[in-house]
Parts: C-alpha cells; structure tokens; sequence
C-alpha cells in the first residue's frame, strides 16, 4: 500500500509542470573564448568568413588537372613545383605536369585533383599515375565546412571543446553567454553535523549538501551553500528569505515530509507558492516545487539516494533550462535485466543499477543490492538507473528494461 498515493503527481506530469512554469534567467556577459567553457551561448553565431577559407588538399600527394589523368594504363607527370601549408605554388601545371603538395596546402592554379602520395610512383623529377583515379578527389573546397554569413551556432548550445575550436576556427575571440544561474542550498535537521564536529547519539553526517555541491558545481553555475538550518520555524524562515533575496532557486533537503518537526512545506505555504509537493515515484515521493519571492523552490528529500534520484529528474533539466540550454531529453537505454526486481504498480521506480555491453552490441544491466534510499554505498556503486515504469509490477531475471546511464545525466 505504500507504493500508492492518490494525492501523488505521475512524474511526467510534474516535470512538464515544471517545464511550463520557469524561463530562462535574464542577462549575459561577455567573456574570452577560454573563459566560455561550460556556459551557455546568449546568442547566435555566425560566420563572418568561408572555412576553409580556400580550396586545399587534404592529402598529401600531387596536385594536378583531372582532365589531363590517365583513361588507361599509366601517365607520367613532371613535378613542376611544390606547395606547402603557408607557402602555396603558384605556378599552372600543364596537362602532362604536376605539382607536390602537402595536407592542408593551396591547390595551385588550375589543378583540381590530388593523388595520393602513396599511389604514385616516383622517378627523379617524374610521377607515374596509374588510372582508376577521379576528378575531385581528396581535395577540401573552400566553404566546405562553413560558409560566409552561414549561422553555425544557435542561442541556447552550451560552449563544449568542440564548440571552442569552431569558434576559434571563425576568428571569433570572444562570445556572449547567460549569465550563471545563482543557486541557494541547505540541509534541513537537528540531527546533521557538518563534517569534523563530534557525532553524538541520533545524528549523523550531513551528506547531502555534499552531493548537492558535486551536482550542482558539474553544471557550471554559482553556487551559495547556506549550510545545516535547525528545524525550528523561525530559523526555516529566515533561511529562506535569506536564500532568496540573493540566488535564482532555492533547493533544500530535507524537512518535506508530514511530520511535525518538517517546517519547509509550512514555510513555503506561508511566504511563497506551492506548485506540488508529493511525486508518484520511488525514491521521492515527497518533492516540494514553488517559488519564494522571485526565486523557485525545489524541496528533495532527506534520504541520501533519494536526494540524488529527485535532483536528477527534476531539479538538473530545471536548472539547466534556467540556466538558458535548449532542452534535451535524458538518453535512455534497453537493457537486459540479469536481476530479479521487485516493484508495486502505482509509482514510477528508479532503481540503482550497474550495465555493461554483453559482447554482442547489447547491453545488461543488474541491480546494485539493496534499493533502500538511505542506502549511498550504492548509488556510487551504480552507473545508471533502472526505470520501471508507474504500471510495472515487478521484472524477471531475464526481461527487457529500460535505463538511464548516469554519465548521461550528470
């Protein structure tokens, strides 16, 4: 029976709630191509010049007119010149010439066509072709890859190592980009210590916050760690004012539940808007999403794992529109299952699991042990999650399943 709640939102219902609530941030700066890295484009890219900016070869070999290679048997060429990156020929072979040339060189006048230096056979100053070659080949023409006034990145792309070198590639020193999303965090319980404090009876490490920090600091935006709040009114609704006078999104852990001592749903319903406050799925049923002042608020759970799984599904996309990305949908996988999982229809489960391919261009995946959501030891054991969908009751060994790799998400 724990598995059901009719009062739950179904997953995908809460994350389009989420989606269709929130908009990009405003504003943007402009940095360095270097200092990009990671952001968020502000604005369209285009290109102001051709790359390559003129024809070249893409090998090297000899450069020559196609209209002058062999329709049989073998040619030979006389070696006129040659044209080096940086330092073109500029002399016109003629039908029974040819010129060196180097990967990356100017075709010289005249010549369309480049053979391999291997496929030729060299005497003195004179190079035996053989037929079987085209016209065209091995040659890069100028605009091959973009074009003048061509828009070759769109607002939205985060600035990759691939994204660098093509803008380098156009000339372009410096971009505009969003500026970072400002995200507030805290833990939420009297019995949470901070990291070297001495551990008393009933309380434990504060974890969370540590995880958060990992998950956050991976999406390159800045982040303000409030610290442990005490579960008391007063100091849950200061933290919370605090938070939001100076960050875009608030997420907390802990203190979402129903139990007396829970005072972040109070809080939010006192000073800000509830959107939803309980998910069908497992780990996490008790999410909390809203806004406090200008700022929107994601509350994850207290429990370890169930921190991760919830900020991994909502909170990370969230963010990452916020942050001014286009949208993508998470990657999912089939898998065959090599473990026995249990499961209750009525919520969406996302259990901890290991794949790996299985030799033969498939994939299987098995669990990582004990699914309890205080249980870390094995969220960092596992490499992905095993969806199982809101109907799912249950899978045998040896079933189809769908997952989410974690190097994916994260």
């Amino acid at each position: 029976m724990d598995d059901y709640d009719p009062d739950s939102l179904p997953a995908d219902v809460a994350i389009a709630k989420i989606q269709a609530a929130i908009k990009p941030v405003i504003g943007f700066e402009t940095l360095a191509l270097r200092s990009a890295l990671g952001r968020i484009l502000y604005m369209d890219i285009e290109s102001s010049i051709n790359v390559p900016g003129y024809t070249n070869s893409a090998m090297d070999g000899y450069a020559l007119s196609g209209q002058a290679l062999p329709s049989d048997g073998e040619k030979p060429f006389r070696v006129v010149g040659a044209s080096w990156a940086g330092r073109p020929c500029l002399q016109a072979p003629a039908d029974n010439e040819c010129v060196r040339i180097m990967t990356g060189a100017v075709m010289p006048p005249c010549t369309d066509t480049v053979i391999m230096q291997e496929h030729v056979k060299l005497t003195g100053d004179t190079a035996f072709i053989n037929s079987g070659h085209k016209t065209g080949q091995n040659v890069r023409r100028a605009g091959e890859d973009v074009t003048a006034g061509q828009t070759v990145l769109h607002a939205g792309v985060r600035v990759t190592p691939a994204v660098i070198g093509l803008l380098a590639s156009l000339g372009i020193g410096e971009v505009k980009v969003r500026r970072k999303l400002r995200v507030a965090f805290f833990s939420t319980g009297d019995e949470l210590r901070s990291l070297g404090e001495p551990l008393e009876a009933g309380q434990i490490y504060d974890s969370n916050r540590y995880t958060l920090f990992g998950m956050l600091t991976r999406l390159g935006i800045e982040i303000i760690d409030m610290g442990v709040v005490r579960d008391t009114r007063e100091d849950v609704v200061r933290a919370f004012n605090d938070a939001a006078d100076c960050a875009d999104v608030i997420t907390t852990t802990g203190g979402v539940s129903v139990g007396e001592a829970d005072f972040v749903k109070e809080t939010l319903e006192k000073i800000g808007k509830v959107g939803f406050w309980k998910v069908a799925m497992k780990p996490g049923r008790p999410l909390a999403f809203g806004s406090v002042k200008n700022a929107w608020f994601f509350g994850l759970p207290g429990n370890p794992v169930s921190a991760m799984v919830t900020f991994y599904i909502f909170v990370q996309p969230a963010l990452r529109l916020l942050s001014g990305e286009q949208p993508s949908k998470a990657i999912q996988l089939t898998a065959t299952c090599r473990s026995a999982l249990h499961k209750s229809p009525g919520r969406v489960e996302y259990q901890r699991g290991v794949y790996q391919s299985d030799g033969r261009g498939f994939y299987e995946v098995r669990k990582t042990g004990a699914q309890g959501s205080g249980i870390l030891s094995s969220m960092a054991e596992a490499n992905c999650l095993i969806v199982l969908p809101l109907e799912c009751s249950g899978v045998k060994e040896g079933e189809t399943v769908s997952i989410m790799p974690l190097e994916c998400i994260i």
